[in-house]
């Protein structure tokens, strides 16, 4: 088991640090709301990676493999929902809204009461959870790392508590370099060209997402 574990954590880390919407979104909401907006972004990723964990342990990531109606309407709200984000982030920068009601209107923004922190720890949840390539990847590669006498759903729970530990820590370095930055990138002119760059990646990611035939 230990074998599985070190190699899956060396697979993982790959996985982990690769371009995607979800280092995306965590990057935006640190960058607008702050580094504690940007850890409960991160949050919002991991749950939903525990999620598609439980799915795979339970074999319903298979069905989704297995069904393209299952695969395609997931692949469907997962485009419409990263083009809205990246809609959303190039009105935001057509308007110059400033960091933080930019960050209110779609959910991505911080430091207010505790509904403020469930909503930004759900568009982390949600674009995670609409991205069905997860659930594919975990389909396909969880099974790999569990030996045959080991129960499936408490050895997966594992794996996937590797890969979020692994994300929490990159997540980490991301949340500490943006806040870092943040003052330099909350500049008014900085910001709309964040809000419009920020924008097109996630429109990318959708066309991308809609481009694949599962």
């Amino acid at each position: 088991m230990l074998a599985s574990l070190l190699a899956f954590t060396v697979v993982a880390l790959i996985l982990t640090v690769s371009p995607g919407p979800d280092t995306v979104i965590v990057l935006r909401t640190t960058v607008s709301s702050g580094r504690r907006a940007g850890f409960l972004a991160g949050l919002g990723v991991n749950l939903g990676c525990y999620a598609w964990g439980v799915a795979t342990a339970l074999g319903l990531t298979a069905l989704l493999a297995a069904s393209d109606a299952a695969y395609t309407a997931v692949r469907i709200a997962g485009v419409a929902y990263l083009v809205w984000l990246g809609v959303r982030a190039l009105w935001n920068a057509r308007r110059a809204v400033p960091a933080e009601a930019a960050g209110a209107a779609d959910g991505t923004g911080g430091g207010g009461p505790p509904v403020r922190a469930l909503a930004i720890m759900r568009t982390g949840f949600v674009t995670n959870l609409l991205n069905p390539k997860v659930g594919v990847i975990y389909m396909t590669l969880l099974p790999q790392f569990v030996p045959a006498d080991v129960p499936v759903l408490p050895a997966t729970l594992l794996l996937v508590t590797i890969h979020n530990l692994l994300g929490a820590a990159w997540f980490a370095i991301v949340v500490l370099a943006a806040g870092l930055m943040r003052r330099g990138l909350s500049r008014p002119v900085v910001r709309r060209r964040m809000e419009q760059l920020t924008g097109l990646v996630f429109i990318g990611f959708g066309i991308r997402l809609a481009a694949e035939s599962g």
